[in-house]
């Protein structure tokens, strides 16, 4: 039940800390809506305090983070005396909109509580939330000139013209995200790992506000029309994937883009008057302010839907000169807020270097129309039947052109915003996944990006065939009213399958893994080489040891190079561990985490080689394994003693059936242990193992067995644990 107190507890804290913000910026014939933008303004000025915080050299949000409140009180203050009191009753009219923020957030943590029984974070795949997480604790316990442990470690973290492990965030990073975590962390007493999934979930429903008042204001539909899209948005499974990935700053964008897309409807609406867009200009630079913190290179686009409205108005009615002051009213807080921090916009030629270098992500499935009213299959975003699909596809878009030829019709102007927030986001997103296809590249996780930060505006274009369209009367109202009851009820089934999903996530942030922190109080230990294969132990396992310095045998992520292992301890974190008989290996806690030291006259390093599938685990059970292909697995060994060791074998193991094990060196048996049904450990007596690499073979004297009708893996045999004791003396025994 963590999850409920800390999620919660995060909503009200940030909608606190936008309170008085908000109260004061939002322009004044909108002023009985006001509620709505405290999360964005929440969100934005708590960066806006680690940023300065960062810049004044202090050593962390840990240092400052409570004291910080005072920032909100004063504008709190400020509005009360500058507003009244009777502003108090704007939360009465958006009631039930925060009542939909609510229910979906208590949705979200119901999976998360069943995950596990402490605050953690999850993810079904991506490997976001742990690089989150690092960016957290360098600002929870960091100033900005420590260069100590990783933090400094130029030859790792470089990324262009970036050099250390702060700057790096400040500059090339999702800042964002990451400041509001370690803010957080800081104020509530958690640590970064706590809180990324719950933040996450968090971000998502800040959202809901202003895809109601983008429907409600920006469109024009009435209040109940806009409400059933804010719960769509709450519920979509497009939303829920970003969630369980742990894709912060795309939750954030969003409701950005959706504010900067209403402001700039509204002030071409009331004629771009300069009154006007001074008054706009605080709200503006607040979403200016989350799009360059978190997606800064989303600023290049972000103005797409609504510029080609404004353009197209423009050239219908010729009245350039309104463009023209349009564009300087939208413009100029842009400007401003890219002073105040010009490395977020110095920063974009590199990161777009970055996004020629490498191709992030990986590949999504295209959202046909039925996906785009979030009628998804399963929580990796999969379409149903070709027949399914277009027959739903056919129901969901028919009302949408009916209801907008009749707009059309009768002249109504929403018709042209509603096609512009839709046309221009759907020709790109088309274009990316045919990119994707046609060069084989994850393009579709670019597509599926640009949709999602969009999504607000797409949703409410959208909705137009289920709002607009009960204006009709007669078939076209029945039509409309059947669709949105039938969108809003397959997006909650939606939800219901990524709940499910949730519940028993492939990747989680066990106990034992975060008490890998407590390597950094050990004082034996200077430096670390992470020879942990799995990616999100490894970057779970980098955020723990900051304090120390790191080095990778693979490119892990953006600012972890891979350079020579100089570290005086090896951290491994999979299968494969290694004992040394002079206190030179030092076991953790819980499997599978272990210390083992390089310098030590009996160091050797192994890994598994070839012949083996991908790892499989349990989290909840703190269990893993991996299943060996066919009849011959390898363990790579490398000596880096001129001498030979002696080195014996202990395999957790078991098999479909019972079966002899061979250890093969250089095509030569050296010894044999049968392995049984059952999960039991075996021992064999130990091989010399000469200087150098050599590959051991584990070979079968059976032949691998099907997995099973519906797994057409060949397995073989499913290794738990193996260890390799290397021995203090020669062994008489060995062959």
């Amino acid at each position: 039940m963590v999850f409920f107190p800390a999620a919660f507890g995060l909503l009200l804290n940030i909608l606190f800390w936008g309170t008085g913000l908000a109260w004061l910026l939002t322009p004044r014939p909108w002023q009985r809506y006001w509620p709505l933008f405290t999360g964005v303004a929440g969100i934005a000025l708590q960066s806006a305090v680690v940023w300065a915080g960062a810049y004044a050299n202090l050593a962390g949000t840990q240092v400052y983070g409570r004291w910080s409140i005072a920032v909100p009180l004063a504008l709190l203050a400020a509005a009360w005396w500058k507003r009244g009191t009777g502003g108090w009753k704007a939360w009465k009219r958006v009631g039930g909109v925060f009542a939909i923020v609510a229910i979906v957030l208590n949705g979200l943590m119901i999976p998360y509580s069943t995950s596990s029984k402490y605050l953690t974070t999850t993810s079904l795949g991506s490997c976001d939330a742990a690089d989150y997480a690092a960016g957290a604790r360098v600002l929870q316990e960091f100033a900005r000139t420590d260069r100590e442990g990783f933090i400094g470690l130029t030859e790792v973290v470089t990324v262009h013209s970036v050099d250390n492990f702060f700057d790096y965030w400040l500059k090339l990073n999702h800042f964002t995200p990451s400041a509001i975590v370690a803010l957080n962390g800081a104020i509530f007493g958690l640590q970064p790992f706590q809180l990324i999934s719950v933040a996450t979930a968090v971000f998502l429903v800040l959202g809901i506000p202003l895809v109601f008042w983008l429907a409600r204001s920006g469109l024009r539909y009435g209040p109940k029309g806009s409400l059933v899209l804010s719960a769509v948005y709450g519920l979509s499974p497009i939303l829920w994937y970003a969630v369980a990935h742990g894709s912060m700053s795309q939750l954030l964008a969003a409701p950005a883009i959706a504010t900067i897309t209403w402001a700039g409807a509204v002030l071409w609406r009331s004629g771009a008057g300069w009154k006007r867009m001074a008054g706009m200009s605080g709200l503006l630079a607040i979403a200016y302010w989350l799009i360059l913190g978190g997606y800064n290179f989303i600023v290049v686009v972000c103005f797409l839907p609504i510029a080609s409205y404004t353009l197209g108005q423009a050239i219908w009615t010729a009245d350039f000169r309104r463009f023209v002051r349009w564009t300087i009213g939208m413009g100029v807080p842009l400007i401003v807020v890219g002073l105040v921090a010009p490395e977020r916009v110095l920063g974009l030629v590199e990161r777009f270097q970055l996004f020629q270098e490498f191709d992030f992500g990986w590949k999504i499935p295209a959202l046909s129309p039925e996906g785009w009213y979030g009628f998804i299959a399963s929580s990796g975003l999969t379409a149903y039947s070709h027949t399914t699909r277009w027959v739903l596809s056919a129901l969901l878009i028919g009302p949408l052109l009916l209801a907008l030829a009749a707009g059309a019709k009768r002249g109504e102007r929403q018709v042209f915003l509603a096609v512009c927030l839709s046309v221009p986001i759907l020709i790109g997103y088309v274009y990316l996944l045919l990119k994707g296809r046609a060069h084989g590249t994850n393009a579709s996780y670019d597509a599926y990006k640009l949709f999602a930060v969009f999504y607000p505006g797409l949703l409410a274009a959208f909705g137009y065939g289920l709002v607009r369209a009960r204006t009709g009367g007669g078939t076209m109202q029945a039509m409309a009213v059947l669709a949105a009851t039938a969108v809003l009820a397959g997006n909650a089934f939606g939800a219901y399958r990524f709940a499910q999903r949730l519940e028993n996530p492939p990747m989680l942030v066990d106990r034992s893994l975060a008490r890998l922190s407590r390597i950094e109080t050990m004082p034996e230990v200077k430096s670390v080489n992470l020879m942990i294969s799995d990616f999100w132990t490894r970057i779970w396992a980098n955020v723990f040891l900051l304090h120390l310095p790191q080095y990778f045998p693979t490119h892990t992520y953006e600012g972890r190079l891979n350079t020579p292992l100089k570290g005086d301890w090896d951290l491994f974190g999979g299968l494969v561990t290694v004992n040394l008989p002079d206190r030179g290996s030092t076991p953790l806690l819980d499997r599978p985490y272990w210390l083992v030291n390089t310098r030590s006259p009996y160091y050797v390093r192994a890994r598994l080689g070839e012949g083996w599938y991908d790892s499989e685990r349990i989290p909840r059970a703190n269990l893993r394994w991996r299943w060996s292909k066919g009849e011959s697995s390898e363990i790579v060994i490398e000596n880096p003693q001129s001498r030979p060791l002696n080195v014996g074998f202990r395999f957790q193991a078991r098999s479909p059936i019972p079966r002899d094990l061979e250890i093969w060196i250089e095509n030569k048996r050296r010894r044999k242990v049968s392995i049984g049904t059952e999960l039991a450990w075996v021992r064999l007596p130990s091989v010399t193992v000469p200087p150098g690499t050599t590959v051991v073979q584990l070979r079968s004297n059976l032949p691998s067995q099907q997995a099973s009708p519906t797994d057409k893996r060949m397995l073989s045999f499913a290794a738990y644990g193996i260890e390799l004791d290397v021995k203090a003396d020669p062994d008489p025994t060995d062959g």
